[in-house]
């Protein structure tokens, strides 16, 4: 499956372009396996960029590597006052293979470093055994962090200043849909860095309202300060100033705009204490129009399982609920029950704890009190299926829903699939 390289989804900027060039490391493109997994084939020693997501692979033979990008909102909690997220955080791993084949790791980083009197310190968060540990770079440069690898676990880049800096950021535009005769959109502020974006982009997609990604070129430079929304015409545009932070995406806040005429509409982002203008864009009425077709349905031989379901092909499997925004009205599905999910949890393996935080959405906190409450391995893995249940809304954990969490994970057993599966098939032929 293609995969649009970083310069081709619009988050480089132009000075930082010259920079990802530069490096002289081989630029390889990796596979898509899974919805959020990636994986590349390096043929021998050297050093290799991935051409999606930025990062560096030093190695020191043959190896096949198997990367995601995960969430600040899982680890952030564990970096004290003094240090920010510098980049995305991944967990990396060495296919079948020892970890210290992959000697280092460089991580693209969304600071600006233009500033020669600026202190920083740059560093790793790494997550051994669910446990933070903050570990040194060897190296850093205007676009990546080098770091030395101990063990493969979830690790991102961080730094540590006396003073805000400055990032290379993005500003993203969402339509509001179902809208008759009126236009209102959210404008969200985060780092250039695919942590921030896809949390952003989840945040949007578990919203009660639907709404469609304006594409605008979305690079721009932000700092820790407060910034303003303005509009031609003039819009009601609110909060009237919004501060740019490194929080996690459900602290960000964002814009919200609102047009009683129909576009063009011009918006630009302006810093409030110099008054500069540092990002704007046209939106017209081809840009509010929501292109997506969906396909028909099709009764597939439930028997088989893809290895490498992308995206595209499991937001085809999700299945309508009564509360469907679209107006399509069919019966409520029911939520997985607590027996079943003792069935999932009997046939979950070793796994368990990668599925609990890379597909389920807990945090390492919430694992560690589980295992703490829990001896009985078995009721730790139901534990987190049911921590998944509770903290979704009703109707949307249902077994489908778990089964399409779940296959997020590329190398889930085939018996929970199965089960699972069966499940689904049990309730479709009563």
């Amino acid at each position: 499956m293609a995969v649009d390289s970083l310069e081709e989804q619009g988050l480089i900027l132009g000075p930082c372009l010259f920079l990802y060039q530069s490096q002289g490391n081989e630029l390889v493109t990796p596979r898509k396996i899974s919805k959020r997994r990636l994986q590349v084939q390096l043929e021998g020693e050297g050093a290799y960029e991935c051409s999606v997501t930025g990062l560096v692979f030093e190695v020191s033979e043959r190896v096949l590597i198997r990367y995601s990008v995960l969430s600040w909102s899982k680890f952030g909690m564990f970096l004290g006052d003094s240090w920010r997220f510098a980049g995305p955080i991944f967990n990396v791993d060495c296919v079948n293979s020892p970890s210290s084949i992959l000697t280092s790791i460089q991580f693209p980083h969304s600071l600006c470093l233009t500033d020669p009197d600026s202190e920083m310190t740059f560093s790793v968060l790494h997550m051994k055994d669910s446990c933070p540990v903050i570990e040194p770079s060897v190296d850093h440069s205007g676009s990546h962090v080098k770091w030395h690898v101990s063990s493969l676990s979830p690790v991102g880049p961080i730094v540590q200043s006396s003073k805000p800096v400055e990032h290379h950021g993005v500003v993203l535009v969402y339509k509001e849909l179902a809208l008759n005769n009126s236009y209102s959109f959210r404008i969200y502020l985060a780092t250039n860095n695919s942590s921030d974006i896809k949390d952003i982009g989840k945040e949007v997609r578990c919203s009660k309202r639907r709404y469609l990604k304006v594409e605008k070129p979305p690079t721009c430079k932000l700092d820790e300060r407060k910034y303003r929304l303005m509009s031609e015409p003039e819009g009601d545009i609110s909060p009237a100033d919004l501060q740019f932070t490194l929080a996690v995406t459900k602290l960000k806040g964002y814009f919200e705009a609102f047009f009683e005429q129909p576009p063009p509409f011009k918006l630009s982002l302006i810093e409030t204490e110099s008054d500069q203008t540092v990002w704007s864009a046209t939106i017209r009425e081809g840009d509010c129009v929501d292109n997506a077709v969906e396909k028909p349905r099709k009764r597939t031989d439930s028997r088989k399982r893809s290895t490498s379901t992308s995206e595209e092909e499991m937001t085809n499997k999700r299945p309508r609920c009564a509360d469907e925004s679209d107006g399509v009205r069919t019966v409520q599905v029911p939520d997985v029950s607590s027996k079943q999910l003792m069935q999932v949890a009997k046939r979950l393996g070793k796994e368990w704890k990668q599925v609990a935080i890379g597909c389920l959405d807990l945090s390492s906190k919430e694992l560690d009190d589980i295992q703490a409450s829990e001896e009985d391995v078995i009721m730790q893995r139901f534990k987190a299926l049911e921590r998944w249940k509770t903290s979704r809304p009703k109707g949307q954990a249902t077994v489908a829903h778990l089964l399409r969490s779940l296959q997020e994970l590329d190398d889930l057993p085939n018996e929970v699939h199965q089960t699972l599966q069966d499940m689904m098939d049990n309730k479709a032929t009563k």
